[in-house]
C-alpha cells in the first residue's frame, strides 16, 4: 500500500504529542485520588495532603511531572461537569457614547440613544451600529443636518482626532475603534479582578462584534460575590450633598400626591411617605433613614412619573442615592441620600484611584485608604475647597459609602472611605479598585451556576453512557464483521485517543455535550467502517480474491465518506458558529472526531488491514450469523413511494396543526427569564410547589408572573421557570428571586435550612444545585442565531449536493427530506411537551439537536445517491426506477448498521447520560429514525419524480416497473 509508512510516522507522532498532553491531566488526577483517599470530605485536610504530595515529583526521562504543573496543564472540564459559575457580561455602550460625547445634553443625540435602547432589545447588530443608524434617521426627518465632528457630540477634546470637518464616515470609524478599545480596557480589568478571585482555570473569552464578555470560572461556588465582583464599574465619584431642609418642601409635596395619585405611583393612597423616611432616627447626612422593608415602595414613588414632574428647580437633577449598607447603629434600615446632580449628571471628581489599601481609623475600624491619580486629585482639591463645613458623598457605582463633614480642603488627592466594613468587605472593594475601573457599567445579561454535586453527577453520567455506547459498539462491530470489526474497534480506540489529546493540547474545554459529540463519533466511525466492510463484501460475492476485495472496498467506499463526512462537518462548522457555550463544545469535539475518524478508520486502518493481508494472512469481513443478511434483499421502494407521500403528507399535516395550535415550550434562551434546578431530601409535588410560588412572584401591579416547576429527574428535584423581573438583570434582582424561592419552598426544605444553605446545596443539603439567567437581549441574540442556523446549513447542504451531484433534482430531494424530518420533530415537541417525564423545551440545545439530525440525515441520503450515481453510469440497461431501487436495496446493510447502531449510542446516552441531555437526545431518536425513513421515501422518491420527468425517452430496458416504460411509449 502506497503511503504506508508516512502514515504509520504521522500516527506515531501524533500519538506521542497526545500521550505529552495527557500525561498531567493523569498525574494531576492520581496525586487528587490519593489526597482524597486519605482526607475524606475534609477539606482542610485534603490541601494539607495536596501540598504534602506537591513536593513529589515523577520523572519519566522525557519530562518531569509535578502536581503544580500538571494542574496548570489539565484537561479543562466545563463548569456542567465539574461546577462552577458562567456569566456574560454586556458593557453598557450608551455610557461609552456619553463619555466620547463628553455627556452632551444636545437633544437629537438623547433621542437617538433612547431610541437605540429600544430597538437594541430586538437587535443582532452592535449598539453603536444601530445607534449611527437611528442617529442618521432622525437627523433627517427633523432636518437638522447636524455633523457628527459637531463640538456638541464627537468634536470635543475628548475624542482629539475629530476635527471640525471630519466627514460622517471617518467619525464613525473613530468612534467605534475607541468603543472597541474601551471594550477591550473592560476584557483586562475583569481578567485582573477574576485572578483576584483566585479562579482555578478561569477562561475569559470577548464575544467577537458585541460589547459581551464570556467568564467561566470551573469551581467557583459564591454566586453573589462573583456577580458583585464583576459587574461592580469601580467608578468611584465625588459629590456635592443636599440636606434636610432644601429636600423637606419636595417630600411633602409627595405625600400630597400619594393620597390622590398613589396607584399611577405604584403605592396604596393610604401610604404615608413621611412615615417611611423615619426622619426623627435621622444620624448622618442623609435626608432619610428607611426601613429595608420599605426602601422598593420609596424607590417606586420617587422613580414615579408623578414624582418627577413635581420637583422644584433645586432638586430638578438631585439623584437619590442609597447608602452601601446599613449603619452598625441601625441593622434594619438603609439611609438615603439627596445628590446634587446636574444637566449630564457628571460628578465633580470622577478620577480613577491609583492605589487602595485597607487601614484602620482612629477608632480602629476598618477603613479603605486612597490615593487618586493627577486629574483626581485637581478635582477634589477644588470641590473640598468649595464644601468646608459641608458634607461630601463618596460613591461606588451609584451607592454612598460614605457622607461626611469637610473639615479641610485635601490637596493631596489622599482620601478615605469609611463604611461599617468587615475585613472581608474591605478587601474585596481594595481588590475592586486596585484591579482598575471599567470604562462603563456592566451587567450580567446571562448567567449558569451548576453546583459541584450535580457536576460531578454529570461526571458520572456521561462517563456512564460512554462507557455502555462504547462497549455496546465493540459487541456489535465485531459480532457482525467479526476479524475486521477488530480491526475497526482499534481504529476507533485510537481515534478517541487522539480526541482527548488534541483537545487537550488545544486547551479546548471538555463539556457533558462535548462528551456526548465524542460518543456520538463514534457511531461516525462505526459508519465509516460499516460503509467499508459492506462494499468490501459485495467484492467478495463477485468473485474477487480478499486482498483485491479490500482493495477496491476502500476505493469504491470513498467517495460516499468523503460526502457524508463533509456534510456532517459543515453542520458542525454551522454549530459551532452561530450556536454559544454548550453547543460550541459539542460542534467542537464533532468536528475533531469526524476528522480524526477520516484519518483513524480510512487511512490508518486500511494500513493495518493490507499490512495483515500482505503477509498472506485472511481476515474476515462477516461471520456465520451475518454472511447473508441483506445479501439478496430487493424491495420495490419507488413502486411503494406514494404511500410513503401519503403517511408523510399526514403526519406532517398533523405536526403542522399541532405546531399553529399547541405551539412549544419555549426554554429560557430563547424568552429570557430565569431556571433554578433544587433538590429537596423528600419527594414533592411540582403541581402543589407551583402553585405556592406563583402566589410570590407578582408583579408591582398586582399581575401574576409566569412560573413553572416541573419533576426534574426524579421526584425530589424540580426544575422551576420563572420570569419574574425579566428586565431586571440587577444582583438585586437574583437576590430578590431567591429570598422569594427561599420563602415559597421552606416549608418543603429540612428544619433549619438558611437562605445560605438553600443558594448553595451540595450532596449534603437541600436547595439550588444549578440556576441558569438569560436576559431577554441575549435570548433574542440566541433565538435569531438558531434560526440562521438552521437556515445556513440547508443551504450549505443544498449547495454541497448540487456541487457534489451536478443535478438540482438530488439537493431538491436532500433538502425536501431534511425540512420533513425537521417538522417531524418539532411536531414530537409540540404534541409531546406536556406529557413528557423530561425536558422538551425548545431552546438552543434542541436547535444544536436539529442541525445534529440534519447532518446525520444527509449522510445517510447520500450514501444513497452516491450509489444511483454510480448505476447511472454503470446499469444503463434498468430503468430510472429499476436503478433507484437497486440503488436503495444495494445500500440496505449499510443503512441498517448505521441507523441501528447510532439509535443503541443515543438511547445509551438517553438512559444513562443524565436529565440535561435527555430532552437533547430524544430529538435525536426521533431524528435518526425519520432521517433513515426520509432518505428512502422522500429524499430518493422526490428525485426519482422529478429526474424522469421530461425525461421518459431515456428509460431503458425492463425492470418491476415496466408499466412507466409501456406508458412512456
Amino acid at each position: 500500500m502506497q503511503g504506508k509508512g508516512l502514515i504509520t510516522i504521522v500516527a506515531i507522532v501524533l500519538g506521542l504529542i497526545c500521550l505529552n498532553e495527557l500525561l498531567p491531566t493523569w498525574y494531576a488526577g492520581k496525586i487528587e485520588r490519593q489526597a482524597t483517599a486519605v482526607a475524606g470530605d475534609n477539606p482542610e485536610k485534603y490541601q494539607k495532603e495536596i501540598a504534602k504530595l506537591s513536593k513529589d515529583t515523577l520523572n519519566l526521562g522525557f519530562t518531569k511531572l509535578y502536581y503544580t504543573k500538571a494542574k496548570d496543564k489539565e484537561m479543562k472540564l466545563g463548569l456542567d461537569l465539574k461546577g462552577g459559575i458562567n456569566v456574560l457580561l454586556e458593557i453598557n455602550q450608551r455610557d461609552l457614547v456619553n463619555d466620547l460625547t463628553n455627556y452632551s445634553t444636545n437633544p437629537i443625540l438623547i433621542e437617538a440613544l433612547n431610541k437605540t435602547d429600544e430597538v437594541q432589545k430586538n437587535s443582532t447588530k452592535s449598539y453603536i451600529d444601530n445607534f449611527f443608524e437611528q442617529f442618521d434617521a432622525i437627523n433627517r426627518a427633523k432636518g437638522t443636518n447636524l455633523k457628527l465632528a459637531d463640538p456638541e457630540l464627537f468634536g470635543n477634546t475628548t475624542l482629539t482626532e475629530v476635527k471640525y470637518n471630519t466627514p460622517d464616515e471617518q467619525v464613525k470609524s473613530i468612534v467605534k475603534r475607541k468603543i472597541d478599545a474601551s471594550v477591550g480596557t473592560a476584557f483586562e480589568v475583569i481578567r485582573t479582578r477574576i485572578d483576584k478571585l483566585g479562579a482555578i482555570q478561569p477562561n475569559v473569552q470577548r464575544v467577537p462584534g458585541t460589547a459581551r464578555i464570556s467568564v467561566e470560572m470551573p469551581g467557583m461556588k459564591d454566586i453573589d460575590k462573583v456577580k458583585k465582583m464583576l459587574q461592580t464599574s469601580a467608578k468611584l465619584q465625588f459629590w456635592e450633598v443636599q440636606q434636610v431642609p432644601e429636600v423637606a418642601p419636595y417630600f411633602q409635596a409627595l405625600t400630597s400626591a400619594i393620597a390622590a395619585k398613589g396607584d399611577s405611583m405604584g403605592v396604596a393612597k393610604n401610604t404615608n411617605f413621611m412615615n417611611l423616611l423615619h426622619l426623627d432616627k435621622l444620624r448622618t447626612n442623609g435626608v432619610a433613614n428607611v426601613k429595608l422593608s420599605d426602601t422598593a415602595a420609596v424607590n417606586k414613588i420617587l422613580n414615579s412619573k408623578v414624582a418627577q414632574s413635581l420637583r422644584p428647580a433645586n432638586i430638578k437633577y438631585t439623584q437619590f442615592m442609597w447608602g452601601y449598607k446599613p449603619e452598625a447603629t441601625d441593622a434594619e434600615s438603609l439611609v438615603l441620600y439627596a445628590i446634587r446632580g446636574n444637566i449630564n449628571q457628571k460628578a465633580p471628581v470622577d478620577g480613577a484611584v491609583e492605589s487602595a489599601n485597607i487601614g484602620y481609623d482612629e477608632l480602629s475600624r476598618v477603613v479603605v485608604d486612597m490615593q487618586m491619580d493627577s486629574k483626581g486629585a485637581k478635582e477634589w482639591k477644588t470641590l473640598t475647597e468649595k464644601n468646608v463645613g459641608k458634607p461630601v458623598a463618596v460613591t461606588l457605582d451609584n451607592r454612598v459609602y460614605t457622607a461626611p463633614n469637610v473639615v479641610n480642603a485635601i490637596p493631596n488627592g489622599r482620601t478615605q472611605i469609611s463604611g461599617n466594613f468587615s475585613q472581608e468587605e474591605a478587601k474585596e472593594l481594595v481588590d475592586v479598585l486596585g484591579a482598575g475601573k471599567l470604562p462603563a457599567g456592566a451587567k450580567v445579561v446571562q448567567a449558569t451556576v451548576v453546583g459541584p454535586s450535580l457536576g460531578q453527577e454529570a461526571i458520572d453520567s456521561g462517563l456512564m453512557s460512554f462507557i455502555i455506547a462504547f462497549a455496546i459498539i465493540i459487541v456489535y462491530i465485531i459480532f457482525y464483521y467479526g476479524g475486521a470489526g477488530v480491526y475497526a474497534v482499534i481504529a476507533m480506540v485510537i481515534n478517541l485517543f487522539y480526541i482527548f489529546g488534541i483537545m487537550d493540547s488545544g486547551d479546548f474545554t471538555l463539556t457533558l455535550p462535548g462528551i456526548a459529540g465524542i460518543v456520538l463519533t463514534m457511531a461516525v466511525a462505526v459508519d465509516t467502517n460499516v460503509i467499508i466492510y459492506e462494499r468490501t463484501k459485495e467484492e467478495l460475492f463477485a468473485g474477487k480474491s480478499i486482498l483485491e476485495a479490500y482493495k477496491d472496498g476502500f476505493k469504491h467506499a470513498l467517495n460516499a465518506i468523503i460526502d457524508g463526512h463533509t456534510t456532517t462537518f459543515l453542520t458542525a462548522v454551522v454549530l459551532f458558529f452561530f450556536g454559544t457555550g454548550p453547543i460550541k463544545g459539542f460542534a467542537l469535539t464533532l468536528m475533531i472526531g469526524i476528522a480524526m475518524t477520516l484519518f483513524t478508520s480510512v487511512l490508518l486502518s486500511r494500513a493495518m488491514i493490507f499490512s495483515r493481508l500482505n503477509k498472506g494472512k485472511g481476515l474476515s469481513v462477516w461471520t456465520p450469523a451475518t454472511k447473508n443478511l441483506f445479501r439478496n434483499t430487493w424491495i420495490d421502494f419507488i413502486g411503494k413511494r406514494k404511500y410513503a407521500y401519503i403517511f408523510s403528507a399526514v403526519l406532517t399535516v398533523v405536526c403542522i396543526i399541532s405546531i399553529a395550535t399547541h405551539g412549544f415550550k419555549y426554554g429560557i434562551d430563547f424568552t429570557g427569564g430565569r431556571n433554578y434546578v433544587v433538590r429537596f431530601d423528600k419527594n414533592v409535588k411540582a403541581e402543589d410547589i407551583e402553585e405556592k410560588l406563583v402566589a410570590l412572584f407578582k408583579t408591582e401591579d398586582g399581575k401574576n408572573s409566569s412560573v413553572e416547576a416541573k419533576t426534574f429527574g426524579n421526584e425530589k428535584q424540580l426544575k422551576i421557570s420563572t420570569d419574574y423581573l425579566i428586565e431586571d438583570e440587577s444582583l438585586k434582582a437574583d437576590q430578590i428571586i431567591e429570598q422569594k424561592l427561599y420563602e415559597g419552598l421552606k416549608s418543603n426544605l429540612p428544619a433549619g435550612t438558611t437562605l445560605k444553605d438553600f443558594k448553595s446545596a451540595d450532596k449534603d443539603h437541600a436547595g439550588i444545585v444549578s440556576s441558569e439567567k438569560v436576559g431577554p437581549s441575549v435570548a433574542d441574540d440566541i433565538q435569531i442565531h438558531g434560526i440562521y442556523a438552521v437556515v445556513a446549513a440547508l443551504a450549505m447542504i443544498f449547495i454541497y449536493i448540487l456541487v457534489r451531484f451536478r443535478k438540482w433534482q438530488f439537493s431538491l430531494g436532500a433538502v425536501a427530506a431534511l425540512f420533513h424530518d425537521a417538522v417531524i420533530i418539532l411536531g414530537a415537541y409540540s404534541l409531546l411537551h406536556k406529557y413528557m417525564p423530561f425536558n422538551m423545551e425548545i431552546n438552543q440545545d434542541f436547535v444544536a439537536a436539529i442541525l445534529t439530525v440534519l447532518g446525520y440525515s444527509i449522510n445517510d441520503t447520500v450514501i444513497i445517491f452516491d450509489r444511483i450515481r454510480e448505476y447511472l453510469r454503470e446499469k444503463k440497461s434498468l430503468t430510472l426506477a429499476g436503478l433507484f431501487d437497486d440503488s436503495i436495496s444495494s445500500t440496505l446493510g449499510r443503512t441498517f448498521n448505521t441507523s441501528f447502531t447510532t439509535i443503541l449510542v443515543i438511547l445509551a446516552i438517553f438512559i444513562f447520560g443524565g436529565d440535561n441531555l435527555r430532552g437533547f437526545m430524544f430529538a435525536m431518536l426521533i431524528g435518526i429514525g425519520f432521517g433513515t425513513y426520509s432518505s428512502i421515501f422522500v429524499a430518493s422518491a422526490i428525485a426519482y419524480d422529478f429526474l424522469k420527468k421530461g425525461k421518459e425517452d431515456e428509460v431503458h430496458g425492463k425492470t418491476t416497473s415496466d408499466k412507466e416504460v409501456l406508458a412512456s411509449k
